[in-house]
């Protein structure tokens, strides 16, 4: 699914009921759409600019499909555009498929590197409707039973940056928690280096990180 170039960019907060998520009217009928349905309440509105899935009042979602990485760069100008336009929380969803892995390096590093954003590959756009559904669930969890919202550091606040660092080859939910709490952002993990991540996690694991971070 492409996007079109003169898209306006939404800068603003849109107003999101707990449970529901606001799509992008171009994603009606789509797979992901389909998938939603039953698991949370999906409402599609036009007018979202450059945004395909609003989660909250402050998190959105930028959908990268395997279409978009092949067809050129556009998608990183709609990246661009949006990160230096909008206040909004940005979440970047890209379909790491055979097809596109040779294209994923260079998004990873100009979404989390560059950009700063939360990165988070999925397979295909079924995979991406679950991981939606599991953030859902995650911000509408009241804070006094959720885990991550106990502690007082900012990246265990937001479920998305957990889930961004167990898709790394290596990494659980154990390791992930580490990392967060050692290095506080994705940004300095990634610029992290083999013997700051051998302290937290071990020499094997350190390796492993470091190699998929950096290639």
């Amino acid at each position: 699914m492409t996007t079109k170039a003169n898209y306006p960019v939404t800068a603003g907060s849109v107003v999101v009921p707990y449970g529901h998520v606001i799509g992008n009217e171009k994603w009606r009928g789509s797979e992901v759409a389909q998938r939603l349905q039953g698991k949370v309440r999906l409402i599609f509105e036009d007018g979202l600019g450059l945004v395909d899935f609003h989660l909250s009042n402050r998190t959105c979602i930028l959908y990268i499909s395997e279409a978009d990485l092949v067809a050129g760069d556009e998608f990183k100008r709609r990246l661009v555009r949006f990160r230096n336009a909008s206040n909004l929380r940005g979440l970047v969803i890209v379909e790491k498929t055979q097809i596109s892995d040779q294209y994923f390096s260079a998004v990873q590093k100009l979404v989390v590197l560059e950009l700063g954003m939360v990165l988070l590959p999925v397979a295909n756009q079924g995979e991406a409707a679950q991981l939606i559904v599991q953030l859902v669930r995650e911000q509408s969890r009241d804070q006094g039973t959720n885990p991550f919202l106990r502690k007082q550091r900012p990246p265990l606040a937001e479920p998305a940056l957990f889930q961004t660092a167990q898709h790394i080859p290596g990494v659980g939910k154990t390791k992930a928690l580490l990392l967060l709490q050692h290095f506080g952002s994705i940004h300095r993990l990634c610029n992290a280096s083999i013997s700051e991540l051998e302290q937290v996690v071990g020499q094997t694991a350190a390796q492993q990180i470091h190699t998929f971070l950096c290639s």
